[in-house]
Parts: structure tokens; sequence; C-alpha cells
């Protein structure tokens, strides 16, 4: 069976010696990088699973280092950073980064949300694997085995996180998701304190679906419920 990678990515070596330590005793393969630009080379040349993140690093931040390689990986990223505001992580979260995680941080905390992330990444991974059945509606086709989806014969780009939104919802039309159920099932874990991160990510779905056209076409909100798809 093959292990599992990690790319740990911190202009700090003490900090990705301590996280090495730890993960190295779950039994997963470690890769180190001190920069961005490093991690981006790495991740072009070598098979990654999952990614941990510092965002303020020389020669490339780590919000860059999200922004060039979400189109091409789907990997979960992990951001640990110094950032500590709310502003912060949800702007982290939206970029493209799975999770967030503030310094100083607790190495078992880091660890339990790696299992947790590569958990929830192997089992979408599955779900779609067995699930191929292409989404039509009106217009609108999503590919689940390739997660693609095509507005009008137009490849529209998304998210990681953009796209199971996305399916999530159009898996089952008329369906109405409460936001922290949302959270739960896509970033597979209990409601980010922040408040506003799926409210952002459905924002900016809505404009790359071009619903500023004609509002609420395909995701239409229930007030005081959440999201339902309206296909």
């Amino acid at each position: 069976m093959k292990r599992i990678s990690i790319l740990i990515v911190d202009d700090e070596q003490e900090i990705r010696d301590l996280i090495a330590i730890h993960l190295e005793k779950e039994g997963y393969d470690i890769i180190k990088a001190s920069d961005g630009q490093e991690a981006i080379h790495i991740i072009e040349t070598t098979e990654i699973d999952l990614l941990i993140l510092d965002i303020m690093m020389p020669k490339m931040d780590g919000y860059e280092v999200t922004r060039q390689i979400r189109g091409q990986h789907n990997m979960p990223i992990i951001f640990l950073s110094a950032k500590t505001s709310d502003f912060d992580k949800v702007q982290g979260l939206v970029i493209g980064a799975d999770d967030y995680m503030t310094k100083p941080f607790s190495p078992m905390e880091l660890v339990a949300r790696v299992n947790a992330q590569l958990r929830r990444f192997i089992k979408l991974n599955q779900t779609q694997a067995d699930n191929k059945l292409t989404l039509e509606f009106a217009g609108l086709v999503i590919i689940p085995d390739q997660r693609e989806v095509m507005l009008y014969g137009e490849n529209i780009e998304l998210t990681p996180k953009e796209f199971d939104i996305l399916y999530l919802l159009a898996s089952h039309p008329k369906k109405v998701y409460s936001v922290d159920n949302i959270f739960q099932q896509v970033w597979g874990q209990a409601y980010f304190e922040g408040g506003n991160t799926v409210m952002v990510h459905v924002r900016t779905l809505r404009k790359k679906l071009k619903e500023d056209k004609q509002k609420n076409k395909w995701i239409k909100t229930v007030w005081g419920v959440g999201y339902t798809f309206n296909g």
C-alpha cells in the first residue's frame, strides 16, 4: 500500500522539524521546504497527498503558493500561520485551504487535523469514484470524476471547495442545507468560528455561475435556514 506523503513548508527549520517528528510517528513520509518557490517545485515533481503551509515566507508566500497549485492539484492544504484574525482565517479558506491553524500550535492537534483531512479527502474521492454520474441541468453540467463544471458549454473554473459545495447542493436539488451542515460536509470538521466562510464561498460561486445576471438562478438562499439548489 502506498505511503502517504506530506509536504511541510515553513521558513523556520525548528517548526518543520517539530512537525515532521510527530507526523513520522504516524507513519507518514515527510518532505520539507523552506519557502514557497521550493514548495512549488516539489509539488510539480513529486506526488504530495497533503500540504502544511506557512503564509509569511520569503520568495513566495503561502497565499500565492495556493493560488498557483489549486488549478492542478486537489490535495488538502492546512495553513499554519502566525496570522490570527478572523479575516486572515477566512481569506485563507477562501483562497483554497482546507483548514487553518494559528501559531503557537499544539503538535497533537495538528496531527489530529491532518488525519481528519486525509480521511475526508480519501472518503470524498472514493465516493466520487463510486458515483460517476454526471449531473445535468438546463445549461449546467457537473462532471464529478473529472471535477469539471460546464455552463452553456463554457468551462467554469472552480476551487475544490466551490466544486464540493456545488456538487453537494446539486446532488440533492430542493434539499435545504444549513450553513454549518455545508461546512461540516465540505470541510469535514465542526463549524468554523469565523462564521462567514461558507457564505463567502457561495457568493464567489454564484458570480462564477453568472448569477449576477439572474439572482438565485442556481443556488437559492432560504433565509434563516441556509441554501438549496434550484435545478
